[in-house]
């Protein structure tokens, strides 16, 4: 509205006749500024380019929502193709938003923390005149940092039906505000009888949803919460832990534990730690963990595998992937440090504090977090003493290691002496693993434990 004004105005000023000159006599400061000689003609630009709603194309493996982590852009900056737009939190993994237009960013629809459904607009851009793609309101596919790109029903408009379609239903139509009330309050919008136009799902919907949960909450006790309870949403990291644990339960668990001495590898990493951290290497006693853990691997290779439970078999891996429980202020994940069979103990260290530093800022990329064969939980950093881990499926065994603890051990010559010992617990999974080779194994490791000198010299 203000462009097509702009247009007359200019148009009138420029076609308007020049005024009669008032004689030189008549003094200047008695003149209207319409009266002088020159005339000057300032205008303000203006651009012609079309506003087009950014979508939040869909980034693979089932992810239905995001959540805000932290914007790159503010309304007012021109952006290109390919430059960042912002960071987005899934259940499974951080990913960087990219942008598909070139153009200026007119307002953002979300804040940081802000929970964004596949298909929602996370901004308005203006899009310049020569990207035809996008005033033809055919934008191309946003690149994603970190996953693949979509084209296609999955891609900027199809992506709220992509998602619908994978769990088996038609996408419910409401506005981004009733997504964020559902989302915040853990509702599927398939549950929701809506009563908008064309079965759209209203606010009020919502709110009458949740007075029947309320009511049938209210007749069975059991099901009651406090009246001053906090409905707290799973989102993040947590929702996939969520989902991990609900197919964990489907395993058989069965858990073998054994304790060994740490004085030697405590002893040898004293001796080398200030010398790495010099080269920026932080050594800690997990790289030895997971060191042995890839060296006793190699004399039963059968652990490493994934469970094919349609077809009743395991598949042996080769690459020795060793997945780190780490804490995270997203929640637990679970990144792993790729081929450790080829890596020596000192690029094992420093893979580990790269992990470390993307888990501190919970933006582990998804590549970190694909293809783990196998996976340890080092409880000791919190301090605890003892645990019972839970298998990460496909996977067939976890180890899990407490804090530790000075205590009283028999030489070989049977006198007491104090040893620096931990606990370690393996849980495995009792359909494709026995008694005899989960012991087999934990010895393996427990020896190149306390042993750590071999773990030096053989990569």
């Amino acid at each position: 509205m203000h462009r097509t004004g702009d247009v007359l105005l200019i148009q009138a000023l420029l076609l308007a006749p020049a005024p009669t000159p008032l004689p030189e006599s008549t003094p200047l400061r008695g003149r209207n500024v319409r009266d002088q000689k020159c005339r000057f003609l300032h205008v303000s630009c203006f651009r012609c380019g079309t506003v087009v709603p950014f979508k939040l194309s869909d980034i693979g493996e089932g992810i239905r929502d995001v959540t805000i982590k932290e914007w790159f852009v503010k309304p007012g900056d021109r952006v290109s193709q390919f430059d960042n737009i912002c960071e987005v939190q899934s259940d499974k993994a951080s990913v960087t938003i990219t942008s598909r237009y070139d153009g200026l960013i007119k307002a953002l629809r979300y804040k940081v923390d802000d929970v964004a459904l596949i298909g929602d607009a996370l901004l308005d851009i203006e899009v310049d005149d020569d990207n035809e793609q996008a005033v033809e309101g055919k934008p191309k596919p946003s690149p994603v940092s970190g996953a693949p790109n979509r084209s296609g029903p999955a891609g900027v408009d199809g992506a709220g039906a992509a998602w619908g379609q994978l769990n088996g239903l038609k996408k419910s139509l409401a506005t981004p505000a009733v997504r964020r009330i559902a989302v915040e309050n853990g509702i599927e919008l398939k549950d929701v009888v809506p009563t908008g136009k064309g079965s759209r799902v209203l606010k009020e919907d919502i709110l009458a949803h949740l007075e029947r949960v309320s009511a049938g909450s209210a007749g069975n006790p059991a099901a009651g919460t406090p009246a001053d309870g906090e409905l707290v949403p799973i989102k993040g990291y947590t929702k996939q832990m969520w989902k991990t644990m609900t197919r964990s339960l489907s395993i058989p668990h069965f858990v073998y534990s054994d304790e060994c001495t740490v004085d030697k590898l405590m002893e040898c990493r004293s001796q080398v730690k200030d010398s790495l951290k010099e080269r920026g290497v932080a050594l800690s006693m997990m790289p030895f963990f997971i060191k042995a853990a890839s060296k006793a691997l190699e004399g039963v290779p059968r652990l490493n595998a994934w469970q094919d439970e349609g077809s009743q078999a395991i598949r042996v891996l080769k690459s020795h992937n060793i997945g780190i429980a780490m804490d995270t202020p997203e929640g637990l994940i679970v990144p792993n440090i790729k081929n450790v069979q080829r890596l020596s103990l000192v690029e094992v260290a420093r893979e580990l504090n790269r992990l470390q530093e993307l888990g501190r800022k919970s933006s582990i990329p998804p590549n970190d977090l694909a293809n783990t064969t196998f996976t340890l939980s080092n409880i000791g950093v919190i301090g605890g003493t003892y645990t019972k881990p839970v298998i990460l499926p496909p996977q067939i065994v976890i180890g899990a290691f407490g804090k530790v603890q000075k205590l009283p051990r028999f030489d070989e010559e049977g006198q007491v002496v104090p040893a620096s010992v931990i606990s370690v617990s393996w849980a495995a999974d009792h359909r494709v693993v026995d008694g005899v080779t989960m012991a087999k194994y934990s010895n393996l490791w427990k020896y190149y434990v306390e042993n750590p000198m071999f773990l030096f010299i053989e990569a």
